[in-house]
């Protein structure tokens, strides 16, 4: 279930599934109007109440096959136009993010719903008028199955022309939602926002409860269970494993988080506190691990942190020289920061009142910190700027943090920044910073 989950995720993160569902609706209510058409149900259903109204408008009154063939030829090419014309302005798009603001946002842009179903529109539109374009026959013509209309010359179906009708007009205001939306996408702020929001939503889901105090982190101890296979572990079914190490009837200490680099014979678990641990289940624990080529962000915390890091470092440095961008980064490192040093890290998959059975690997704050503020501290400190608003974002997270061990975290991370800024600066901008730092010092004591 675990592979299947990465396998669901990969999925959703292509520019292929959301297309070819589409495409195949499409084709199945091609197939399912022209039936209507040629059975009678179209024109019965248009005389019934509340639909007789249709046939007193002229603009859908009863097309001829020529006119029929013409229309649909034309809907499909400028159909299939469009789509080559979307997935270029696409790929581009795609391309110039993953050079501006790093490789690893990719996976965001490939995730993005408004990309998948503006491609998907267009492709359902070209293959359902396509579909129906081969059921229009003239009069010379003859059906191979049904007869034809005869109250028109030919065979047209009129309910199947009306649908590809309104799916043009659904297509061409998809058009202008998708020319609004890829320049939306790739602002920077919007890259950020969506990265900054996805974090701050992981956190509370995977840490909903607040900090009692209790510190996270475990040592492995036991017999170990080595892997069998290479790649970045994507994601961990803890309830499974929690259920495996229960009918053991010891401890499963897990020696390796989401988004580590495992290969064979690297030790992932360890069982502990049992008597015999030869026939324990070591596969069954592997197959709670699904591996992959990269690390993803749908269980990993750390890998949206790397994010923002990885974008604000790009942004300060020589070749780009953008300290507002990393100004934004800093700002929703911060709101991340103030929630983790607000939560209990510490996570139990057993049952209410069970004695836990899997004991995870986890990170306290200081780790978070320094994953965060700590990754970006160098290029931090060659900027006033900069430098400026972390003081202010790292006391602005300390505000919401009544632990005192996580407040002294912060109250390093601020002076691990100004002795590294006083390496770098000189002059008025040193002097800048001191006074910054020093009104820090003030804030974070009170």
């Amino acid at each position: 279930m675990t592979r299947l989950r990465v396998i669901w995720d990969s999925i959703n993160a292509s520019y292929w599934f959301y297309p070819a569902l589409v495409a195949l609706s499409a084709l199945v209510l091609a197939f399912f109007t022209t039936w209507l058409d040629q059975s009678g149900w179209a024109r019965w259903l248009i005389t019934r109440e509340p639909l007789h109204w249709l046939s007193s408008i002229k603009l859908i009154q009863p097309a001829l096959p020529s006119s029929a063939s013409t229309m649909l030829s034309l809907i499909a090419g400028s159909m299939l136009g469009m789509t080559a014309t979307v997935f270029s302005i696409t790929i581009a798009a795609v391309a110039f993010a993953s050079g501006t603001y790093g490789p690893r946002l990719l996976t965001n842009f490939m995730e993005d719903r408004g990309n998948q179903l503006s491609l998907a529109t267009f492709i359902g539109t070209f293959v359902y008028s396509l579909t129906v374009l081969r059921a229009v026959r003239s009069q010379e013509e003859t059906s191979a199955f049904f007869d034809g209309d005869p109250g028109l010359p030919g065979f047209v179906p009129q309910l199947s022309l009306l649908v590809a009708y309104l799916f043009v007009g659904i297509s061409v205001a998809v058009l202008v939602y998708f020319l609004h939306h890829i320049p939306a996408s790739i602002r920077i702020n919007s890259v950020l926002k969506g990265i900054g929001a996805r974090l701050l939503k992981d956190i509370g889901e995977r840490f909903p409860n607040r900090n009692t105090g209790k510190r996270a982190g475990s040592v492995p101890e036991g017999s170990p269970i080595v892997a069998t296979q290479t790649g970045y572990i994507q994601a961990i079914d803890f309830a499974d494993l929690e259920k495996i190490a229960q009918s053991e009837r010891g401890k499963l200490k897990l020696a390796v988080r989401i988004g580590d680099f495992v290969h064979p014979a690297m030790t992932i678990a360890y069982w502990a506190d049992m008597d015999i641990v030869e026939d324990c289940p070591d596969e069954e624990v592997r197959d709670c691990f699904a591996l992959g080529s990269m690390r993803t962000p749908n269980q990993d915390t750390q890998f949206l942190i790397d994010e923002l890091v990885e974008i604000a470092l790009r942004a300060l440095s020589p070749g780009v020289n953008d300290p507002f961008t990393a100004v934004t980064a800093v700002h929703w490192l911060g709101a991340a920061t103030a929630e983790l040093g607000s939560r209990d890290l510490t996570r139990v998959f057993a049952q209410d009142g069970e004695e836990p059975h899997l004991v995870l690997l986890e990170d306290d704050f200081e780790h978070y910190l320094a994953r965060g503020f700590g990754s970006i501290r160098g290029g931090i400190a060659t900027n006033r700027i900069v430098a400026q608003v972390t003081f202010d974002a790292l006391v602005d997270s300390a505000t919401m943090i009544d632990d005192e061990s996580r407040r002294a975290a912060i109250r390093k991370e601020g002076e691990l920044l100004v002795q590294q800024a006083r390496h770098h600066l000189v002059g008025p901008e040193l002097d800048a910073v001191e006074a910054r730092y020093q009104q820090f010092l003030q804030r974070i004591e009170r």
